[in-house]
């Protein structure tokens, strides 16, 4: 491979990282005002203009609280439990098409970091990973209100994996691709798939609320029985690698969501903008593009944690098996017939 590649390649990596960690930082200040908003509060408003440095302090507070080990026998799998987290957050974001391409110093450059043609079942299997950190975690703690919080995680997030790949499914039958970029590509201007598979879009929305530990589904960290949940012995920046892992997942959500059903990068005009003002104007304007619909999901996650009160137990599972997966099933045989009529 030519060195210019691995180059260009390691630097793209390394930026959609810091964007990943930083976009992670600022939801947090970002939850903390949306709350405020929504409970006619300030909010955070001390450090820094607005509060814009509030995340660097909590940071700077996680990093200097002091670190300690539970009496457990396994402290290797205690340690070994939020990076597991933290690595699955960041590892997705390597098949996500961020933009078309940008012409600079007499190449093209794609902004993907690799694209591969199974990048759904990519980041299907990278997810599915992700519950062996809460697990590991929850169980190396020694504590048993941990322990019944990783169980709880790790039912909930299989689960819901079944309804989140059933709906994945009728839209795969359409695109006739596994490849984010050619998923991407096929929504050009305003044919976005949210229009053809607005069912679809639902559970994944809703599945993607369980996979995250998001409210309503946040079971597995429900204050109210479980303390703190899976994380409830951890200190410093182990706790602060979970905390940063659900809303790095968060984003990472979003911006499949974006991808999938949205449009992507793809907006009304992009190819006239391409004609008329040049292939990078009109693909900086796409990046800007995929990162409202980014925003805008993001907002959304946090608008409902604040506004829908957690399930219990037996509604989240009742919700997953009874009515996500045959309503996902049904959509498949629907699309079926539906494209089996318009050939």
């Amino acid at each position: 491979m030519d060195s210019t590649i691995i180059i260009e390649k390691g630097v793209f990596i390394v930026i959609i990282f810091a964007i990943t960690m930083l976009m992670a930082m600022y939801s947090t200040l970002a939850e903390r005002k949306i709350a405020a908003w929504l409970q006619d509060r300030i909010g955070p408003n001390r450090a820094g203009k607005g509060g814009i440095l509030q995340p660097l302090a909590d940071g700077l507070k996680l990093f200097s609280k002091e670190e300690f080990l539970p009496d457990t026998p396994n402290k290797f799998l205690f340690v070994v439990g939020p990076a597991i987290s933290m690595s699955v957050a960041l590892m997705t974001s390597a098949v996500i098409p961020w933009g078309d391409k940008l012409h600079l110093f007499g190449r093209d450059i794609v902004l993907q970091a690799t694209d591969i043609d199974v990048a759904i079942l990519y980041v299907f299997g990278v997810l599915s990973v992700g519950v062996y950190g809460i697990m590991i975690g929850g169980w190396a703690s020694n504590n048993k209100f941990s322990l019944m919080s990783a169980m709880r995680a790790a039912s909930q997030m299989i689960s819901y994996e079944i309804a989140m790949g059933l709906s994945i499914i009728a839209l795969l039958m359409m695109e006739g691709t596994l490849s984010l970029r050619e998923i991407s590509a096929n929504q050009s201007g305003m044919h976005w798939n949210v229009f053809y598979q607005p069912i679809g879009f639902i559970i994944f929305l809703v599945c993607s609320f369980a996979e995250t530990n998001r409210t309503p589904f946040d079971l597995a960290e429900c204050e109210a029985e479980l303390i703190g949940g899976y994380h409830t012995e951890y200190s410093s920046m182990r706790m602060g690698f979970y905390l940063f892992a659900e809303y790095a997942s968060m984003f990472i959500s979003s911006t499949i969501l974006s991808v999938l059903y949205f449009g992507g990068y793809n907006y009304p005009g992009m190819e006239w903008a391409t004609q008329n003002w040049g292939v990078n104007p009109a693909n900086i304007i796409g990046i800007v593009v995929l990162f409202i619909k980014i925003c805008f999901f993001i907002f959304f996650f946090m608008w409902v944690r604040w506004t829908i009160p957690r399930f219990r137990y037996d509604q989240l599972m009742r919700l997953g098996w009874k009515i996500l997966i045959p309503l996902a099933i049904a959509n498949i045989l629907v699309t079926a017939v539906v494209m089996l009529l318009l050939q």
